[in-house]
């Protein structure tokens, strides 16, 4: 397996990344398991998880990949590298249960925590924008997440209108 340093994060992770985004849906338990192993085997350390996983799934069912992530993770010895990515834009039934609120993205990380049964993960990402959240709340909250040390690295993998993430840290520390 070839690694490669994971943009700025300081992670180095497997150049394949393993998605389980029809983990627990699409792909029962134990099919899942068997993915796993046979990523792990071939040196994949880099899983992609999110708390909307997975794809198509009812309320009752989201976040289900995660679980099935955290269950496999814990009979390994090995390290591996998870990125949380989901936001729910639309949401849950609860107003706050969407978008990168500061409550939804530090429920969203004790949710996540609970359901992969690991203390941090780390690399935490968003999906997309949220246009009805301000950019300095959401960066205050990525902030937060990380100064509490439930997430090693934050990676922005869209570009916020007129700001980067990067740009909306550096300004929530200023604040």
């Amino acid at each position: 397996m070839q690694f490669t340093k994971f943009s700025r994060t300081g992670l180095t992770v497997s150049r394949l990344c393993l998605g389980t985004g029809t983990f627990g849906k699409q792909t029962d338990e134990a099919e899942s398991f068997r993915v796993f192993d046979k990523a792990a085997d071939a040196g994949v350390n880099f899983i992609d998880t999110a708390d909307v996983y997975p794809g198509g799934a009812d309320l009752p069912e989201v976040g289900r990949a995660e679980e099935i992530t955290g269950l496999w993770a814990e009979r390994q010895a090995q390290q591996i590298h998870s990125g949380d990515q989901g936001r729910r834009v639309n949401g849950g039934p609860r107003l706050g249960d969407r978008g990168s609120s500061r409550k939804h993205l530090l429920e969203a990380i004790d949710a996540s925590l609970r359901r992969l049964s690991t203390n941090y993960v780390d690399l935490y990402q968003l999906h997309m924008d949220d246009p009805a959240t301000p950019l300095d709340e959401t960066a205050e909250a990525l902030d937060a997440i990380i100064r509490s040390g439930k997430g090693a690295a934050i990676y922005r993998r869209f570009e916020f209108p007129g700001l980067s993430i990067g740009a909306g840290l550096s300004a929530s520390r200023i604040r």
